[in-house]
């Protein structure tokens, strides 16, 4: 550690100054210039391992060093306890050497031309600070009487502080009388008795070497003015202190003269002794005390800091006692060290026979003296002679080479000294480029150049550009300008820049020239630059930076990413979480760590171009901190928290969670949410628990982490809060009602004991209630009659008092299975598919329960095709609610059906209803299976086709209709043919063109329609080919005989396959058609059933359910499972397959409660209207 060293023990900073020398390149011939020394004075602790004495110096030829020391020849090589430095004329000393080269250093920087001089730097070595050993007198003083003990501290390493202490420690007590000066010795103004003491010790403490040292402890002794013998106060009293007229203990004299450097501070003291104890007055003569005035120490220390020129005068102190006064009188000066008055002297460069002018002034108070000297030397004889020296100024005549030197100049006064280097060079010298030629030199479109032509030259050289391939001169141009050291700028440069230039220098003694390129690049540009992003923690991020830059400086291209100023770690390694694709950054598994400003850079020889953007981290919230309860009741607790880090995403809410340790120890349940602008909640609490509390903050990202917990807070018990809830009536047998509830949780119990007290009674009928005291949190109340009315309520109570008033609910007792079966059942199709079904209503007396809705039973029971064959089909539908009809889809075409409806209830189904037998009407038949084209002709085509599955009636025949397409698939007029016979299954089509495309379409029909079209596409043949085939295919026997099989074993088997489909041939899984149009004959009646009035359906008859009984007997192979029939109830339901009020189907198929069998499977399947 080293420190600076002032006259006055002030400890400075080490100085480091650097000359100013001429602007001569380095590889002219010049003097040497000082750039780096050690200056002032310093300070080096022999516990540092080293100390550098720094002296650096350029010229050329380099220069060559040499120290003086205490003005004497020093030369720290031929010492092999010093260190010197190769690049430079410092050297090291070694710690534990410091002491033996205390002293004032001086450096010399020297060449062939010249010897520069470096400022004086003296070196201390400060001893660790020691009180002498001594052995001290008491000192005895009579009662009233000044005295004064002196320190006499030792000096070191400011900053020093002195304390009066006790052995103990402890300070010695100050005030107007006893005070210590800063001096560091203890005034006492008067001594007391109390004053005796036997260890008055003086520390001082020097802080920068964090070292206190200890005087030898003084033994004052007071004497009483009491006379020896006096045995009372009474006699005492006639004995007192005399009074003394103040005197100044320090400082001596009635005036002294105070100097002092400009901006340092004043401090005057004056201290006095005097009985009674003098008051200490300060003034300034003539006009009052500065603003900036501090008194201290009890009135006898007056300081000012800062002190100016306006601040100088006459001081005094007074100190005044009852008895009389004394005065001292200051004389301040303020002074300043040494300073240029307009700039230290300049280095020049002179032409031989010039006069020199080398002016040295200096001001400071008192005026400084100035000392020349030249190379380091004093004035030389024939140097005076030839010159004119004046104090602060030397003037060369008519200069000669010889005149080349260092000149120093040196002001000083008692506050310092101040040393300038001045290089003074005589020279003619024609111009030299120091600048290479042949330089290519490169720039970017619309971007800067600069062409350097480094000259120097004696005059100075003129310089001029000119094109080397025009040979014109550039200066004037636009865009073109020369600075003053030679260099040519293009600005804003463009490809008609590109070629050679000539910079050429003239000066009286010459003239030099050199060559330089120019080429014009693209300029490098960032075309799609980083985004801001916001990221969520543990995701990846992508910050994109597409670069365009001219694909001839490819080799020198570089992309750089930064953040926050420092370059993003990039490597493709598995641990590296960083890199780099094509200019676009990844960041892998992003944490708050990647949160900042990410640059990239992308650069050539020539440009570079930014790019940035802000990296936002999301995450969750840290957990919350500093959890403190107060506020603490009987029942409640105030929680206060310090929210966490919320991670760019605020805080939306806070979640108190709580733990108990009686009744689930360790887990953790919610207690309370608070509003994310809170940070303190009074929580309310259940009572008999010992709690702890711990919360968690919620942002937009999810749930942060949960705090520590709090300390136990434990509540007293109580009577309980709350009664149970979800009171549950219900009859599992006829003459009983059971009743459960939602006991309260272990932590609602509020204290021991817990109860509930259950009381009921049949709603209208009694007055009193049945009252029954439990545990549990069920109760079964036997012999009660089926579905009647009942009050209930439970109330609940622990040792310590009664729940709340509890609410009263009302329950049934039992249900039965309904009794009457619905009345006057009758049906009305709506189409061939769809049913019209209405009853009238059971008594409610008979339903015996809550009333489930009605089931609607239906079988087919045959095709009115096939009469003699029965089939019982059986289908089921329930309705829920008490309605009075309803509409039954998927109904077959040309069938006889009968029909049942029973009510039912959740104890089970009512008796059915007398039976109801109906006909469905014909229907309009399925598509037919098959359409082929065959035997086609230039005028014919020949199609043979299946009948269909399911005729849904009689066959009345067929419709053919055809039409023709061209080559854009634009299609024709649309003719058809009537095919009246049913049993036909090929037909001739004639009347065609030649070589054309035919779209045809085949329909089967019945008297209520013509069913969905098969189409196909067919084509004829040229006439030409027709005929070909006629002579040589056609006309044959066997051809014939073929085509004959080939249609006849297709119609076997097509009718086979429907043989097989009507007689109950399973084809599982095959959808069933859409359900067709249903017109109505009656608008009006078919309004009214499809939007029945609400009154006619009764209420919830917005759904209906298949039965969950077990399945009807016989084969059900209805509702799409296979059977007789393809129809299904899927093709009358959509999305959750329910009716609509009127009654239309909303249930699905059977598989749950109250629901249908189908077949022996348990089947769901949608339908859709």
């Amino acid at each position: 550690m080293r420190l600076p060293w002032r006259l006055g023990l002030a400890l400075l900073l080490a100085l480091t100054s650097r000359a100013s020398g001429l602007d001569i390149p380095l590889e002219v011939e010049q003097l040497p210039t000082i750039t780096a020394q050690t200056s002032g004075s310093v300070i080096a602790f022999p516990l540092e391992d080293t100390f550098t004495m720094r002296c650096e110096a350029k010229g050329n030829p380099t220069p060559e060093y040499r120290w003086t020391k205490d003005g004497q020849d020093f030369d720290p090589s031929q010492d092999s306890r010093i260190k010197t430095e190769e690049d430079s004329g410092g050297f090291v000393l070694q710690g534990k050497y410091l002491t033996l080269f205390q002293g004032r250093y001086r450096c010399y920087a020297y060449n062939k031309l010249g010897t520069a001089m470096s400022e004086e730097t003296q070196l201390i070595v400060p001893a660790v600070p020691k009180f002498p050993k001594e052995k001290l007198k008491p000192i005895e003083v009579v009662e009233g009487q000044p005295v004064v003990l002196k320190c006499d501290p030792p000096e070191g390493v400011p900053p020093r502080q002195i304390y009066w202490m006790s052995i103990g420690l402890q300070h010695i007590g100050q005030d107007e009388r006893v005070s210590m000066g800063i001096d560091g010795n203890l005034y006492f103004s008067n001594a007391v008795e109390k004053d005796s003491r036997k260890d008055y010790c003086c520390f001082a403490a020097f802080s920068a070497i964090r070292t206190i040292v200890q005087k030898t402890a003084m033994s004052m002794i007071v004497k009483s003015l009491k006379p020896d013998g006096q045995l009372n106060d009474t006699e005492a009293g006639a004995i007192s202190t005399p009074g003394r007229i103040p005197s100044l203990l320090t400082p001596p004299g009635v005036q002294s003269e105070v100097h002092l450097v400009k901006g340092e501070e004043l401090e005057l003291e004056c201290i006095a002794e005097g009985f009674p104890t003098p008051v200490v007055e300060w003034l300034k003569l003539g006009e009052k005390l500065p603003m900036r005035t501090n008194v201290k120490n009890y009135g006898k220390l007056l300081t000012i800091p800062g002190m100016a020129e306006e601040d100088e005068g006459k001081y005094m102190c007074k100190a005044r006692n009852s008895v009389g006064e004394a005065v001292h009188y200051f004389d301040v000066l303020v002074e300043e060290p040494p300073s240029w008055l307009s700039g230290a002297p300049k280095s020049q460069l002179a032409l031989i026979g010039e006069d020199v002018h080398i002016k040295c002034t200096a001001t400071g108070k008192p005026k400084p003296a100035i000392v020349w000297r030249r190379n380091g030397q004093p004035l030389d004889d024939a140097l005076i002679t030839r010159s004119q020296v004046f104090e602060d100024a030397i003037v060369l005549h008519n200069a000669r080479p010889e005149d080349s030197a260092v000149y120093q100049c040196e002001a000083s006064n008692r506050h310092g000294t101040i040393l300038a280097n001045a290089n003074i060079m005589v020279m003619n010298m024609p111009p030299v480029i120091l600048s290479k030629g042949y330089q290519e030199y490169g720039a970017v479109r619309g971007g800067d150049v600069v062409l350097v032509c480094t000259v120097f030259g004696s005059p100075p050289p003129s310089i001029s550009w000119k094109r080397l391939d025009t040979g014109a001169a550039v200066e004037g141009r636009e865009r073109f300008s020369i600075s003053q050291n030679g260099s040519l700028t293009i600005n804003r440069a463009k490809k008609d820049d590109i070629g050679e230039y000539v910079c050429l220098a003239t000066n009286t003694e010459g003239t030099s020239a050199i060559t330089a390129s120019v080429e014009v690049k693209e300029p490098t540009r960032i075309v799609q630059p980083p985004k801001d992003l916001e990221v969520l923690c543990g995701t990846n991020a992508k910050l994109e930076c597409q670069v365009e830059y001219d694909i001839t400086l490819m080799r020198d291209y570089k992309l750089v990413w930064t953040k926050d100023g420092k370059r993003v770690p990039v490597a493709f390694t598995e641990e590296s979480r960083y890199f780099v694709d094509y200019g676009t950054l990844h960041i892998v598994n992003v944490n708050q760590s990647d949160e900042g400003r990410y640059t990239c850079t992308a650069t050539t020889s020539l440009d570079q171009d930014t790019a940035s953007a802000t990296v936002t981290v999301l995450d969750v919230p840290d957990a919350p901190e500093d959890l403190e309860l107060s506020e603490h009741k009987t029942r409640s607790v105030r929680l206060t928290w310090v929210p966490g880090n919320e991670h760019n995403s605020s805080v939306s809410e806070f979640v108190v969670e709580y733990e108990e340790n009686q009744w689930v120890p360790g887990k953790w349940r919610q207690l309370q949410r608070v509003p994310g602008n809170q940070a303190t909640v009074v929580l309310e609490l259940q009572g008999h628990l010992n709690y702890q509390f711990r919360l968690y903050a919620v942002n937009a990202i999810g749930e942060g982490p949960p705090s520590g917990p709090t300390e136990r807070f434990k509540t007293f018990p109580a009577a309980p809060d709350k009664n149970p809830e979800n009171i549950r009536i219900q009859g599992h047998l006829p003459h009983q009602m059971d009743i459960s509830w939602d006991p309260l949780l272990p932590v609602e119990h509020n204290g021991p004991g817990l109860e509930y007290k259950l009381s009921y009674r049949r709603l209208g009928v009694e007055d009193g209630w049945r009252e029954h005291l439990v545990k549990r949190h069920s109760f079964s109340v036997k012999d009660t009659p089926t579905f009647v009315p009942y009050e209930i309520k439970i109330q609940s109570r622990n040792s310590h008092g009664w729940g709340p008033e509890p609410k009263v609910v009302t329950g049934y007792s039992g249900e039965d299975v309904p009794t009457a079966a619905p009345r006057d059942v009758a049906v009305e199709l709506v189409n061939t598919t769809l049913l019209r079904v209405s009853w009238s209503r059971v008594p409610q007396a008979t339903v015996r329960g809550h009333m489930g809705g009605y089931n609607v039973h239906w079988t087919r029971r045959w095709s009115l095709l096939q009469p003699d064959r029965l089939q019982e089909e059986k289908y089921s539908l329930s309705f829920p609610g008490n309605r009075s009809h309803v509409l039954v889809p998927g109904l077959r075409p040309y069938s006889e059906y009968r029909l049942t409806v029973n009510v039912f209830n959740r104890k089970g189904n009512g008796p059915s209803s007398d039976p109801v037998t109906f006909q469905t009407p014909e229907g309009v038949p399925e598509q037919v299976p098959i359409l082929t084209a065959s035997n086609a002709q230039s005028d014919s085509i020949t199609l043979v086709w299946a009948p269909p599955f399911q005729a849904h009636g009689i066959l009345t025949g067929y419709l053919l209709q055809y039409q023709p397409v061209n080559e854009t698939l634009d299609v024709g007029d649309l003719r058809e043919v009537k095919i009246s016979e049913s049993d036909t299954t090929q037909w001739l089509l004639r009347g065609l063109q030649g070589a054309s495309l035919y779209r045809l379409h085949l329909s089967a029909c019945t008297q209520a329609g013509c069913g969905p079209a098969l189409s196909q596409e067919a084509s004829t043949l040229t006439l030409a080919r027709s005929a070909g085939l006629q002579d040589t295919i056609s006309t044959q026997g066997w051809f014939i005989g073929v085509m004959c099989a080939v249609a006849f074993l297709t119609l076997t088997a097509l009718t086979a396959c429907f043989v097989h489909r009507n007689k109950g041939g399973k084809y599982a899984g095959t959808p069933p058609p859409p359900l067709p149009d249903m017109p109505s004959s009656d608008p009006v009646k078919e309004k009214e059933d499809l939007n029945p009035d609400e009154e006619s359906q009764g209420g919830n008859e917005d759904t209906c359910e298949y039965s969950d009984k077990e399945p009807l007997k016989g084969s059900l192979h209805s509702l799409g499972m296979g059977g007789g029939s393809q129809d299904s109830l899927v093709d009358y339901a959509d999305g959750d397959g329910t009716f609509d009020e009127d009654g239309s189907f909303i249930g699905v198929y059977s598989g749950h409660k109250q629901r249908g069998s189908v077949d022996e499977a348990d089947v769901e399947a949608p339908v859709s209207t």
